[in-house]
């Protein structure tokens, strides 16, 4: 699905240049389930905003599905973005006027759906994290784990290829990262979803099939885990 060759990733200012990814290859298959560690300054978050299009400044190859997407149009690249990729991050970003119906509609808004097209998909996606019956509720009225929730309903609503998650359990207490955690399992299991996620939880990692560690903008494990 995902093929990284020789990518490098440079910041400039006055002074120097930062070298943020060093000769970066890495294949992500459809339907794996993947853990990126790294400490802070890594790179960890350079790499997944060039993995979901959000940066395209880079040298070297990025093949999704075996396309460049590099020279594509913003349009074109807002349209695959909100598509193709699901997001979740550590601060669930929903909006807090927003309803969770409204926080979870809202990528299918964005990709054409009228407002009369949209229900039975949002409520079965609220269906599949376990909110039924809390539609018309507002973030705030949500705890840490629900709101988290929300943003996964909101990451798969348009059944992207794959889901970016961010520190996904990073605002959590222990038990309710299990919860999450055990809910980005069944999704990759049941559902088939490609997840690459970011932490710096160890815990998080068993759930994974595979585990890459990055240091310096440079992978420096790349390794298959058992699953018990």
């Amino acid at each position: 699905m995902i093929d990284l060759i020789g990518i490098n990733k440079y910041y400039k200012n006055a002074e120097e240049t930062l070298h943020v990814l060093k000769d970066v290859n890495l294949h992500v298959a459809k339907g794996e389930m993947i853990a990126i560690m790294g400490p802070s300054g890594s790179g960890k978050s350079t790499l997944i905003n060039l993995l979901g299009f959000i940066d395209r400044k880079f040298e070297g190859t990025y093949l999704f599905e075996g396309e460049s997407l590099v020279a594509s149009s913003d349009d074109r690249l807002s349209k695959v973005r909100n598509q193709t990729v699901g997001f979740v991050f550590q601060n669930f970003s929903l909006i807090e006027n927003n309803t969770v119906y409204e926080n979870v509609e809202l990528p299918l808004l964005y990709g054409g759906y009228s407002f009369s097209q949209t229900k039975e998909k949002v409520m079965a996606a609220l269906k599949r994290v376990g909110l039924e019956g809390k539609e018309d509720k507002y973030p705030k009225q949500l705890s840490g784990g629900q709101q988290q929730r929300v943003a996964i309903a909101r990451s798969i609503i348009n059944n992207p290829k794959f889901i970016i998650a961010d520190e996904p359990t990073g605002a959590l207490d222990t038990h309710t990262s299990e919860e999450i955690m055990r809910l980005f399992e069944e999704l990759n299991q049941q559902d088939g979803a490609t997840i690459i996620l970011v932490t710096h939880d160890p815990e998080v990692v068993p759930y994974c099939h595979r585990l890459i560690r990055i240091r310096d903008g440079a992978i420096i494990e790349d390794k298959e885990l058992s699953k018990e």
